[in-house]
């Protein structure tokens, strides 16, 4: 059987490297077409970059096709505070993605969206994800799946102080944290890479996925 080909917006941050790691270990992928600024440490022959200016996205249409779409970028208030540049990136990639996957007829699509993302909300950054969801499930793709995380931990190459302080804060609280709260405990960037990654191969019911649903997903991935 042919090996599927793979889009992955974000590879180079601390989800979007996870979730590379596996595709290019899995046989299920042939190729993995990553689009970004610059370039992944990772070496692989299925591994083909394209180093564009993801703000125009839509002129490189031409490359932009396979039978998946992985979106994993997001940025910080502390990376981008300028709100219009903010949104270009949180809002305006995912969302000229979802664009072009409708365009060249790929079917399914999972994007990394955020706990608490609402159009309707009063909070520029809920607002923000809540539109750019809006924006990719009415491209109407034969199959979309938004992640909703928790506070993401992981190691990350840059420095962050406030939030390394809170993640070892969010440790100590997940276990008080229980009942209808739940969704708010932190969850692993490898536990939402493994379940993009499961969703990528297998159809699931519900289109939009809370940070607890995530880690069921991803416990359902390593015993695959």
């Amino acid at each position: 059987m042919k090996g599927k080909t793979a889009i992955l917006l974000g590879a180079t941050g601390l989800t979007g490297g996870l979730l590379l790691e596996q595709l290019a270990a899995d046989a299920y992928f042939d190729k993995i077409i990553l689009f970004s600024r610059s370039s992944v440490s990772l070496k692989n022959p299925k591994i083909e970059e394209h180093l564009v200016d993801l703000f125009q996205l839509e002129k490189h249409s031409s490359q932009f096709t396979g039978e998946v779409v992985f979106c994993c970028i997001g940025s910080t208030q502390k990376k981008t505070p300028d709100k219009e540049i903010y949104k270009k990136v949180d809002f305006g990639i995912p969302a000229t993605a979802a664009k072009l996957a409708k365009q060249n007829s790929i079917k399914k699509m999972i994007v990394v969206s955020a706990l608490g993302a609402d159009k309707d909300s009063r909070f520029f950054y809920n607002k923000m994800k809540g539109e750019m969801e809006d924006v990719v499930l009415a491209q109407q793709l034969k199959e979309t799946y938004i992640l909703r995380p928790s506070l993401i931990d992981g190691n990350r190459d840059e420095s962050r102080p406030f939030e390394f302080a809170w993640k070892k804060v969010m440790k100590v609280a997940n276990f008080l944290i229980v009942g209808p709260l739940k969704k708010y405990r932190s969850i692993s960037a490898e536990t939402i890479a493994n379940s993009m990654h499961f969703l990528a191969k297998q159809s699931y019911p519900n289109t939009i996925i809370e940070s607890e649903e995530i880690k069921i997903i991803s416990a359902k991935n390593k015993s695959t």
